[in-house]
C-alpha cells in the first residue's frame, strides 16, 4: 500500500490536494492524532492504506513546524532559471496586441521562439485569435466549424474559390483616415464595391487573388482562367478540382474553362460557407492585412497595394497550418 507516490512525484503533498485523496489536511491530522495515542506508525499506514514513508514524512513535518507543517503547499520549484524575463513576456504581448497575428508569425518579429510564445499568451488568458473578431480585436462568439480538419496530400488536387466585397475608398480617405462621420463622404452619391475574386490552393495555400468591378459570370470566368495561368508559373500545373458556394456564376459561367482545363467542379452544401473554410480565411486575411492594416487615401492606392501583399502572402508569411512556413515551401521550384 502506498501514498500514491510515483518515482517521478517523491514530494507526498504534491499528488494529495484534490478532494479525493486518501490525505487531505484532515487525514494528516488524524496520522499525528493516532501517533499521539499511542499507534505504531506501520499499524497507521495500514489502517489509513499509506506508505510508511508517508506517515513518518508528515510526523517528521508536524514535529518541527506544528499544525502549520500539514497545510498543501505549492510544489512549484523556489527558484526557475529558465523562465522567459518579464519584459520579453511584456515585449509579445504587445506585440500580440498591435499585430494580432499567430505565434509562428510573431515569432520573427519579436524574437522569441513560436512555442515559448504559445504559452506566453496561454499563461496570460491571451485568447485565441479564432475566438476574436479580426478588426477589434474582442473576444465573440465562435461560428459553426467542421467536425474533421482535412488537407489534400498534393498541390492542384483541390482549390477554393470565392468573392469578398469590400466598399471603396473615396478620394481623400474614407472613415479610417478621418473617424466615424467625418471625411468627404457624399451621403447622396454612392461610391459603390470593389469584389475581391480568390483562388487559394488546399494543399500549399498559394493564393492568387483580384480587385473586380463585380462579380457577373463572365468576369468569374476571366478571372479563374487568368487565376489556372497564375498557378502553373508557380508550379501546379494541374488543378483537379474546384470548389465554391452555390452562386449562379459559379455553377453555371465556369463550365467551359473548367472543361477545357479538366477540372471537376465541386460545390459546398447550401448555408455551409466553412465548407470552404481556407478560402474563407483567405478572405479574413484579406481584410485584417491588406485592406485594413493601414489607412488608404484613394481605391487606387489600396487596389495597387494587393500585389505586393499577395506575394509577401506566398513567399514570406508564416502560415501555422504549415509549420510556420510560406505557402511557397510546399511548391516544386519553377
Amino acid at each position: 500500500m502506498g501514498c500514491g507516490l510515483s518515482k517521478a512525484h517523491s514530494n507526498p503533498e504534491v499528488l494529495v490536494s484534490h478532494r479525493n485523496a486518501r490525505l487531505t489536511v484532515h487525514g494528516r491530522r488524524l496520522i499525528v492524532q493516532r501517533r499521539q495515542g499511542g499507534w505504531k506508525q506501520a499499524h497507521i499506514a495500514a489502517a489509513m492504506g499509506i506508505s510508511r514513508k508517508c506517515v513518518k514524512y508528515w510526523l517528521d513535518r508536524y514535529e518541527a513546524e506544528g499544525d502549520a507543517g500539514l497545510e498543501t503547499r505549492s510544489s512549484r520549484p523556489h527558484s526557475m532559471p529558465t523562465k522567459t524575463p518579464p519584459e520579453v513576456e511584456e515585449k509579445v504581448l504587445t506585440a500580440r496586441a498591435e499585430h494580432r497575428d499567430g505565434p509562428d508569425v510573431l515569432a520573427p518579429k519579436v524574437g522569441v521562439p513560436a512555442r515559448t510564445i504559445s504559452r506566453i499568451l496561454r499563461r496570460h488568458g491571451v485568447p485565441y485569435l479564432r475566438e476574436c473578431d479580426p478588426m477589434t480585436g474582442e473576444v465573440i462568439r465562435s461560428s459553426k466549424q467542421t467536425a474533421v480538419r482535412y488537407e489534400r496530400d498534393r498541390p492542384g488536387e483541390l482549390v477554393h474559390m470565392d468573392v469578398k466585397k469590400l466598399g471603396r475608398i473615396p478620394e481623400g480617405g474614407g472613415w479610417k483616415a478621418f473617424g466615424r462621420g467625418g471625411g468627404n463622404r457624399d451621403r447622396d452619391h454612392r461610391i459603390g464595391y470593389d469584389y475581391i475574386h480568390s483562388l487559394v490552393d488546399d494543399h500549399s495555400r498559394l493564393a492568387y487573388s483580384e480587385v473586380l468591378p463585380d462579380e457577373k459570370g463572365t468576369t468569374c470566368a476571366a478571372f479563374l482562367a487568368r487565376a489556372i495561368d497564375y498557378f502553373a508559373a508557380h508550379g501546379i500545373t494541374r488543378i483537379e478540382r474546384l470548389m465554391t458556394d452555390n452562386a449562379w456564376a459559379y455553377r453555371y459561367s465556369l463550365r467551359d474553362v473548367c472543361a477545357a482545363h479538366q477540372i471537376r467542379q465541386k460545390f459546398i452544401r447550401p448555408h455551409g460557407p466553412w465548407q470552404n473554410g481556407k478560402v474563407e480565411r483567405l478572405n479574413r486575411t484579406l481584410a485584417t492585412e491588406w485592406a485594413y492594416r493601414q489607412v488608404f487615401t484613394s481605391n487606387d492606392d489600396r487596389t495597387a497595394a494587393l500585389a505586393p501583399w499577395l506575394e509577401y502572402y506566398n513567399t514570406e508569411r508564416r502560415h501555422s497550418a504549415l509549420e510556420g512556413q510560406p505557402p511557397i515551401s510546399r511548391l516544386p521550384p519553377t
